[in-house]
């Protein structure tokens, strides 16, 4: 379980992330939405040590990232939102590279590699450098270096940007699979599509705060509107 406590981040006089707490549970999908700007990606780099807060923290099974930030990074895996990183590396160095980091035994992480690889149609260009990649393949590439050891949790900001739809539906499968071992999922997205239809549970916020917490049906609940697109109920909500 991901433990998020009254998070806050200035830029100068502005609050990007005001006293944001969220419990996010083991097994599930669990979707941060918000307009541009909202605060999502700052919330994101807090919670995986990019950032240091102003104030509150971030707590992984009630370890702390301020005050161990090692252990709770075993925690988790992180993919940001441009994947243009690690250019120099081919796609099989940058793995293994992943693995050495995580301490992931080299036969284990080969098998899982080359398990990832084929189901996401990359086995043929490991041995390719990532700056001759696309933007989807290097999204793809950062997805198996991400469950190479299989974390309890994965961050990810804007994960289905850049994939065609048949990595798209593979992505997906495999977030459904990490979910059903009992782990968790935080995305970042602004396509309210997939949000509704792969999300679990949501979180929605706007210049920083916090605007609702729950399920869709709850949404829908507390709106009282029992067939309203989450689409529909977003807008309302960043609107008021």
């Amino acid at each position: 379980m991901v433990k998020i406590s009254d998070l806050t981040k200035k830029f100068g006089e502005q609050v990007a992330v005001d006293s944001l707490s969220l419990d996010i549970p083991n097994g599930s999908i669990f979707g941060l939405l918000g307009p541009n700007g909202a605060g999502k990606s700052t919330t994101l780099k807090m919670m995986v040590g990019i950032l240091r807060p102003d104030s509150g923290n971030v707590f992984y099974d009630d370890i702390s990232v301020r005050e161990d930030s090692e252990k709770a990074k075993m925690k988790f895996a992180f993919i940001p939102d441009s994947p243009d990183m690690f250019l120099g590396m081919k796609g099989k160095t940058y793995l293994a590279f992943v693995a050495s980091l995580y301490h992931v035994p080299e036969e284990i992480a080969i098998a899982r590699a080359k398990e990832l690889a084929k189901k996401l149609n990359m086995e043929e260009n490991l041995d390719e450098y990532i700056l001759t990649y696309s933007h989807g393949m290097r999204q793809k590439i950062f997805l198996i270096g991400a469950l190479l050891h299989d974390p309890d949790v994965l961050i990810l900001d804007e994960p289905l940007t850049g994939l065609d739809p048949e990595s798209a539906f593979v992505v997906k499968s495999l977030f459904m699979e990490h979910v059903l071992k009992g782990k968790c999922i935080l995305l970042s997205t602004h396509i309210l599509d997939v949000a509704e239809k792969l999300c679990t549970h949501i979180g929605i916020i706007n210049k920083g705060r916090l605007l609702f917490s729950g399920t869709l049906e709850e949404l829908r609940a507390m709106r009282k509107e029992e067939n309203s697109s989450l689409e529909t109920l977003f807008l309302e909500l960043t609107r008021q």
